[in-house]
């Protein structure tokens, strides 16, 4: 099961000079997505519970669109494996004029993830 959003970094998710995005910007969208996956696995929002892994790839700035993509790849009793990739899909043309920007033909992976949630038995619907 996929889960997908797509959603445009603004001014306000820069938090570094040169308008850079905090990397915990991405964790928050893999949530947003892994939540998204357990409603629609579990009828149930769940928790998340641990991160395996986190790979910080590419920058992301302020203007960026970035699209984030989770998948369950495992299920046990309560827990469920996920992987996530974000990608960035249009950037930011500010060296030609302030409101240029590029469609990317090969999306840029700024960032991969792994990680566990849980969804308490007598809380799942599905």
């Amino acid at each position: 099961m996929k889960a997908t959003i797509r959603v445009r970094m603004s001014n306000h998710d820069a938090h570094y000079g040169g308008n850079l995005v905090d990397g915990a910007k991405m964790l928050q969208l893999f949530g947003d997505v892994a939540t998204e996956l357990l409603i629609r696995n579990d009828g149930d929002e769940g928790l998340f519970r641990a991160y395996d892994s986190v790979e910080f790839l590419a920058p992301v700035f302020a203007g960026d669109y970035i699209e984030v993509i989770g998948e369950i790849v495992q299920l046990g009793n309560t827990s469920r494996k996920m992987i996530f990739e974000a990608r960035k899909v249009i950037t930011q043309r500010p060296d030609i004029n302030d409101s240029a920007a590029d469609l990317l033909e090969q999306h840029i992976v700024v960032c991969r993830a792994s990680g566990t949630c849980v969804v308490p038995k007598d809380k799942q619907r599905k």
